[in-house]
């Protein structure tokens, strides 16, 4: 078998960095986000077969503007710098990069000035997207210009004799034309890499990573019945069989009647050996009178850990904890790279306390939601699980907006079961990524029955999405909507108005906490 092609993407901050990785994953190579301070010495040990540097908010003339080893542009491999990357890039080889008063964000017209492979196919003009304010000065020696933009500053570099080339736009973006082929003449036709990161592939490689860490040790598994959880689930069984038992928590926060749902999905028709705890009493009793998001997330976050703890406990030779944790949590929890910003928490990465006695086994934490679908495709897992849309671990504690009660979590249940079950029975379920209702803390006026109304205004919540990183807002069929805010206004008690979200994510998130 030969040697998994695999592409560092060194971060510099960019927004469009994970973009980068999942358009390499694209096209079946590995690839994997590392931070500037890794070294060529690092390059080499890993076998790494291409590296790619990313663009980045920064000026590579600042003080404290992040930059890569330089023994890397020495090494024998391609490498493609983005933006900020192509400016380190001519820095290294002796151009002097500065600000310019016109700057280039959006699109823009990239023309051809000399034939090389990496535009082979491609015809020039094309509609690129900039997002930069800085430009090369002067061109480095031994580089030439292969493309310009409307501006006539430098689009494109490249090296007379060597591998090394940037690019001023971003090529990974759906705004730049003809912005994959570009990515794949650099990955097939000048790094000659293989098309060899594949679901089997992964699979393989995670079973022998599973049993090598974990030996003879046992392991909890957390099961919320939901699409990462349950591909893990029989990933893990797969493994180490019944060293893992899979574990589900009532939180008192899941859906209606999620809990018989759930069990009767892993235990039922999975055939997974499934134990049930109730842990509802304390997750409502440490949420009482917390109103702020953020807080709420590292709450269920704890208590999740503790609930957790004490199950281990009855399991005393359980050394590890496993979670269907996925790359856009990670991200959107904690920075990858200095610039990056914390979106928010959650309830299975930030939430998690500093000292947790069970050690943590997440084999799905670089891996996107449709790259886990296709895992379970693999793996033989019914489209009925694969193709249920996501459910964040906190539950309806992060669609409670304001104070958590058992009123509200019945209000909001039953609200969210009507859409649901509507979205099934037109036929639009499978047609979106995620839907759900959001109860708001928001009192408005109503008629009902001659009679004067004060409840509350619930949200109905859809959005169509690859990966969960970006997201645009479902166009719904008016009749369907219609039909879900009558039934909810008619036979949810406690709600008398409802409203559709129309934000796109960014510069929304999909869960309103």
């Amino acid at each position: 078998m030969s040697l998994l092609s695999k592409v560092w993407i060194i971060d510099f901050g960019s927004q469009y960095t994970q973009l980068i990785a999942r358009r390499i994953r694209e096209m079946a190579v590995f690839s994997e986000i590392v931070l500037p301070n890794v070294t060529a010495e690092d390059v080499k040990k890993n076998n790494v077969s291409a590296v790619i540097l990313s663009g980045g908010p920064s000026s590579v003339y600042e003080d404290n503007a992040p930059v890569s080893d330089e023994n890397i542009f020495e090494l024998d491999i391609p490498i493609l710098g983005i933006c900020y990357g192509l400016q380190l890039i001519s820095r290294y080889f002796g151009s002097r990069v500065h600000s310019e008063n016109h700057r280039e964000y959006g699109s823009s017209q990239v023309f051809l000035e000399k034939n090389h492979i990496l535009f082979d196919g491609i015809n020039l003009p094309i509609k690129a997207w900039m997002s930069h304010g800085d430009h090369v000065d002067s061109i480095p020696e031994n580089f030439e210009v292969l493309a310009i933009s409307e501006n006539k500053a430098p689009a494109a570099l490249a090296h007379n004799s060597r591998n090394i080339m940037g690019l001023q736009f971003h090529p990974e973006v759906q705004h730049t034309d003809r912005g994959k082929d570009i990515l794949e003449n650099f990955l097939f036709k000048i790094a000659k890499l293989e098309k060899n990161w594949t679901s089997h592939h992964f699979i393989n490689e995670a079973i022998n990573r599973i049993k090598q860490t974990v030996g003879r040790d046992k392991v909890l598994m957390a099961l919320s019945g939901g699409v990462d959880s349950s591909v893990m689930a029989v990933l893990i069984n797969k493994a180490i069989g019944d060293q893992c038992v899979p574990v589900f928590i009532d939180n008192g926060l899941l859906r209606k009647n999620e809990h018989n749902k759930v069990i009767d999905l892993l235990k039922n028709k999975m055939g997974l050996p499934v134990e049930k705890h109730d842990y509802s009493d304390d997750f409502l009793s440490a949420l009482k009178g917390v109103t702020d998001p953020e807080q709420k997330r590292k709450i269920i976050g704890h208590e999740f850990i503790k609930a957790f703890e004490k199950i281990s406990k009855m399991h005393p030779d359980f050394k590890y904890l496993a979670q269907g944790t996925l790359y856009p949590d990670v991200i959107e929890s904690r920075s990858v790279s200095g610039p990056s910003h914390v979106i928010k928490s959650h309830h299975n990465v930030g939430g998690l306390p500093e000292k947790m006695k069970l050690k943590l086994i997440e084999p799905f934490d670089s891996l996107f939601k449709d790259e886990v679908r296709k895992i379970g495709k693999e793996l033989e897992i019914n489209d009925h699980v694969l193709k249920r849309h996501p459910f964040p671990g906190p539950g309806l504690g992060v669609r409670i907006l304001g104070e958590i009660t058992q009123e509200r979590i019945r209000v909001l249940q039953d609200a969210d079961d009507i859409f649901i079950s509507e979205l099934y029975s037109s036929g639009a379920y499978n047609d979106v990524w995620q839907a759900f209702v959001v109860l708001l803390p928001v009192k408005t006026v109503g008629v009902m029955g001659d009679q004067r109304t004060y409840e509350d205004v619930c949200a109905i919540r859809s959005v169509n999405s690859s990966d969960g990183m970006t997201a645009d807002w479902s166009r719904l069929d008016f009749e369907l909507l219609s039909r879900v805010s009558n039934r909810i206004v008619n036979e949810v008690r406690g709600i008398n108005r409802v409203v559709y979200d129309i934000t796109s994510k960014p510069p929304g998130t999909i869960e309103w906490e």
